[in-house]
């Protein structure tokens, strides 16, 4: 055999570089994350008095809510009657119910509320959406000032807008009118940054995607990032019909007609010439609260997955 019958091998290929950025990425994918450890430490007795806390915790909350829903099962004796706060001495009654219910017009307050709640919830959000997706996806002219100016709009109390909103209502005619109690309310700044900040978390490389077939800025928005941002635009929406609904002082100022009375002015007007019925008042407030209830129970998965999953818990 001579040494050309010999095989010839090949000298092995250099590995490809690699840069050190995406091997200090890769390294950190595999490695495991650290596990979440309790301020008091990861023993059993730390998980048992952390989950002591929060029991405590959730019974202060809980218990003046406890305490209206019995108030608003009492009598007035009862109801004033200190020694017998828990269980009343004539028994359980729907009587607070019942007065509040024949003294007012509870249906009506309830729709007027909920049609109210409800534009001021559609409008709020899509206006807040298109705002917070200006901020977050294009560039303008005085783009951070004005956003700038709407953060700092966060800290404008309410209360303070109420004389200014009341004569430009006044100048435009729409005073008694269902736009008068709804198009101030529209004005959430709070919302829009939350927007903003949860765009900001989307991938940019989806945008990339659907401009490189065609779309534009309103497809964009409409159909890329609005479809991803579902849980976020239920908990933003929960939250400002909870809001809207639990507003009194606007609807009370803007408006002087009954028919267009919202649920929380509604019930104040329902009063008694004896004083204070806490019976009633309690019985008023627990069927103010109830459609929040009923909301929030069949929209709080959303507002879970909105918090665990977005910038709002920290991630």
């Amino acid at each position: 055999m001579t040494s050309t019958d010999l095989p010839v091998r090949s000298a092995p290929s250099p590995a490809p570089h690699v840069p050190r950025s995406v091997r200090a990425l890769a390294d950190r994918r595999r490695a495991p994350r650290p596990r979440a450890h309790l301020t008091l430490g990861d023993g059993r007795t730390a998980r048992v008095l952390a989950l002591a806390a929060l029991a405590v915790m959730a019974l202060v909350w809980l218990l003046p809510m406890a305490w209206a829903l019995l108030t608003a099962f009492k009598s007035e004796q009862d109801a004033s009657d200190p020694v017998h706060w828990f269980l009343p001495s004539h028994g359980f009654t729907l009587r607070g119910f019942s007065s509040v219910w024949e003294r007012g017009d509870l249906p009506l307050w309830m729709l007027n509320s909920f049609l109210i709640s409800a534009a001021v919830t559609v409008i709020t959000v899509l206006v807040s959406a298109m705002a917070g997706y200006a901020f977050s996806r294009t560039l303008f002219a005085g783009r951070r000032w004005l956003f700038a100016l709407t953060v700092a709009a966060v800290l404008v109390p309410p209360q303070i807008l109420i004389v200014p909103w009341f004569q430009q209502m006044l100048s435009l005619g729409l005073l008694d009118t269902y736009a008068a109690v709804i198009l101030p309310q529209t004005v959430a700044p709070v919302m829009v940054f939350i927007l903003k900040k949860h765009f900001d978390s989307l991938p940019h490389e989806l945008e990339e995607a659907a401009r490189i077939d065609g779309a534009g800025h309103w497809r964009i928005f409409w159909s890329v990032l609005l479809p991803l941002s579902r849980p976020m635009l239920a908990a933003v929406s929960i939250f400002v019909f909870i809001g809207a609904w639990n507003n009194f002082l606007w609807p009370f100022i803007s408006t002087s007609d009954p028919a267009l009375m919202t649920l929380p002015v509604g019930i104040t007007s329902v009063k008694d010439a004896y004083g204070i019925q806490y019976a009633q008042s309690m019985a008023s407030a627990v069927l103010a609260a109830l459609p929040l209830v009923v909301v929030f129970m069949f929209f709080q998965r959303h507002i879970v997955k909105s918090v665990s999953t977005t910038g709002l818990g920290g991630q």
